[in-house]
């Protein structure tokens, strides 16, 4: 690293809760260790952690109970936060607005650990759930998985690729996504399979607002947990001035922290 080198504020776009006082189920054989609250905060205690998203893992299921009281208690610390939950297609209007009034801004589908539903059903979800409270929608796949689905997802009013989009052959597809308008997060870098600094800089290329960085914390199922040389490979591969913005400003302006209140609207969906 550079002497003096002093990295910017993070805004964490993609970390986890795990609070065993709430529903957590056994997926493709794994249940996660506990991860709360104050075991977070500890985690990030060196980086200068501002606020994020936390995200519903695979063995939160389609359960919500936790989420409330873990932006609560992150808020109750200071910072901005909101959420990101996975959803069944079923899921009603009524039930997109309550999260969306505890701080929800997005569903995550979660086809890397099995949490499918039909493409016509997922496509269909994430339409509504952007009519209804402007949430976006995050895929976690391999996204050379997701060709096949290209032009619908390229169609998506509000779109996150998860963790680079896992693979060196799923990249082409990102890169698309991205022409398209897609965000991609910078994240799980100890989980994936890609020339890391080479993915970071054609993305970036693409367009410089695409990519939010995130901890992953804490690093389930990955080969190596977050550490903080993640973040300074940002600042080494792209520039002070790209990387602070992928750290700080383009989540906070993606999520809609330095803009006007995110206010929902009511649908007309059936």
């Amino acid at each position: 690293m550079r002497a003096n080198f002093k990295p910017g504020p993070i805004f964490d776009a993609h970390f986890h809760v795990i609070d065993p006082r709430y529903p957590l189920i056994v997926n493709q054989g794994f249940r996660p260790d506990a991860f709360p609250v104050e075991r977070y905060r500890a985690a990030v205690d060196a980086l200068d952690v501002r606020g994020g998203a936390v995200v519903s893992g695979s063995f939160q299921g389609f359960d919500h109970s936790y989420i409330g009281p873990a932006l609560a208690a992150l808020h109750a610390g200071g910072g901005q936060w909101v959420g990101v939950v996975q959803a069944p297609p079923h899921i009603s209007d009524e039930q997109i607005l309550e999260l969306h009034a505890l701080g929800v801004r997005g569903v995550r589908f979660n086809l890397m650990r099995g949490l499918t539903m039909p493409p016509s059903e997922l496509v269909a979800l994430a339409r509504r759930v952007h009519v209804v409270a402007r949430w976006h929608s995050a895929v976690y796949a391999d996204a050379a998985s997701l060709a096949p689905l290209a032009d619908a997802l390229s169609a998506l009013p509000a779109l996150v690729i998860d963790h680079l989009g896992m693979s060196h052959a799923g990249l082409p597809v990102v890169l698309d996504l991205v022409r398209a308008g897609a965000r991609v997060k910078a994240t799980g870098f100890g989980r994936v399979a890609l020339d890391i600094p080479g993915a970071l800089e054609r993305i970036a290329t693409c367009n410089p607002a695409a990519l939010l960085f995130g901890t992953d914390l804490p690093s389930t199922r990955a080969r190596r947990a977050f550490h903080p040389s993640d973040q300074d490979l940002l600042y080494q591969v792209l520039g002070d001035d790209l990387a602070r913005k992928i750290t700080w400003d383009n989540p906070r302006a993606f999520y809609g922290l330095d803009t006007a209140p995110n206010t929902p609207r009511a649908s007309t969906a059936a």
